[in-house]
């Protein structure tokens, strides 16, 4: 079946109560058991170790991806967490791509380090980087495709081959374009990991996470962990999640033809220093990114002349487009990673991975792409 199918109905039966189209928020704390002797007959417990809502959406996100099984979190960090822990040791060693989220950041340096986890943030758009950083002790390879916020790409399958090579597995985090337009997995990847507040809720109403694995022993390592901290999905996430991903593909050719739209008009602007935008043939990946992914998105930066004070002053002033962290939404949303999304990177290590003063990061909605063009024509007119 197709995408678009399978995003309305994987995961998904008929309650067999009531017939109910949607699948039923189990808002429970425990499973009553049958009897001793039948005691997990039904399949659930206890809701920290398993709930039907949540499960449906697990289901459903596997089945997108192509793994064989899904692992849903409290929140993308509480994934990115359960997967560290899952396949990491006290004098482990892990890969990271140089440009990664802020939080995946601040964990790997503020709190996973403490524990005697050792970290190389590698220029993940160069593989013999990447290869260069292996260690006898590299365990783990973390890969963020497109990366937060730059847009760099790195070569899925090369890094996956680089991972095999040293025993260790590949982890991608997809949030950015999801598995309708990119599938890690297919590429030589181990696990692909989201933050489902993003492109998967899509309406800026929940905050989760989920991980999805090629193989059931790599999936039941990381729902050990999720179990064992507890860091569980709550049923109303899920299912507001889950009605979210039923529009995935519908929304995401929409959000990035306007992207599309807002970073061509944008790079003829007067007023502009630079687009970066992997659909742009002046992206310096432009050709990876058209490889190994089928879709560039609705993400994209770009710098006003007149640096950092221009910047904000077009950010402070903008209409429609919302001052806010987060991305994937309806809503189009501007940021300031500097001061915002990525405040806890050294400035030092921020400018080695290109993160300027001035760059605006904008995550494109589902607005009318003449307001969203006139928005910016008319916040650029004031700096």
């Amino acid at each position: 079946m197709g995408f678009s199918t399978r995003q309305i109905h994987a995961g998904v039966t008929p309650d067999p109560l009531t017939g109910s189209i949607l699948t039923p928020i189990y808002q429970t704390t425990t499973y009553v058991q049958p009897s001793v002797d039948e005691y997990l007959s039904k399949g659930y417990s206890y809701s920290r170790s398993g709930n039907p809502t949540v499960r449906a959406l697990e289901l459903k996100l596997a089945d997108l991806e192509g793994g064989v099984d899904c692992i849903c979190f409290g929140t993308g960090m509480a994934a990115i967490q359960g997967v560290m822990l899952a396949f990491l040791n006290a004098g482990d060693h892990a890969i990271i791509s140089d440009v990664a989220y802020g939080g995946t950041y601040r964990l790997c340096t503020k709190v996973l380090s403490r524990f005697g986890i050792e970290f190389t943030f590698a220029d993940g758009s160069d593989p013999d980087a990447v290869a260069a950083a292996v260690r006898d002790n590299t365990k783990l390879f973390l890969t963020e495709t497109p990366a937060n916020p730059t847009m760099k790409c790195s070569d899925i399958a090369a890094i996956s081959k680089i991972a095999k090579k040293a025993g260790a597995i590949h982890v991608v985090d997809n949030t950015f374009l999801t598995p309708y337009f990119q599938l890690p997995l297919t590429l030589g990847a181990d696990l692909s990991i989201h933050s489902t507040t993003k492109y998967m809720d899509g309406h800026n109403a929940t905050v989760g996470g989920a991980v999805i694995s090629a193989t059931q022993e790599h999936s039941d390592a990381v729902a050990f962990i999720q179990n064992s901290t507890g860091s569980i999905m709550s049923p109303q996430v899920a299912w507001l999640t889950s009605q979210g991903c039923k529009t995935l593909s519908l929304r995401m050719d929409a959000q990035s033809a306007i992207a599309m739209t807002l970073a061509k008009h944008l790079e003829t602007h007067p007023k502009v220093e630079q687009v970066c935008y992997p659909g742009l043939e002046s992206f310096a990946q432009h050709e990876l990114a058209s490889r190994q992914a089928s879709g560039y998105g609705a993400m994209f930066w770009f710098e006003v002349k007149g640096g950092l004070a221009a910047g904000k002053k077009l950010m402070d002033n903008i209409d429609v487009f919302s001052l806010a962290e987060n991305l994937g939404s309806l809503e189009s949303l501007i940021t300031h990673p500097v001061t915002m999304t990525h405040a806890d990177v050294e400035e030092a290590e921020r400018k080695r991975v290109g993160i300027i003063d001035g760059l605006v990061r904008v995550s494109v909605g589902l607005e009318d792409v003449e307001d969203l063009i006139d928005a910016l024509d008319k916040a650029l007119e004031q700096v």
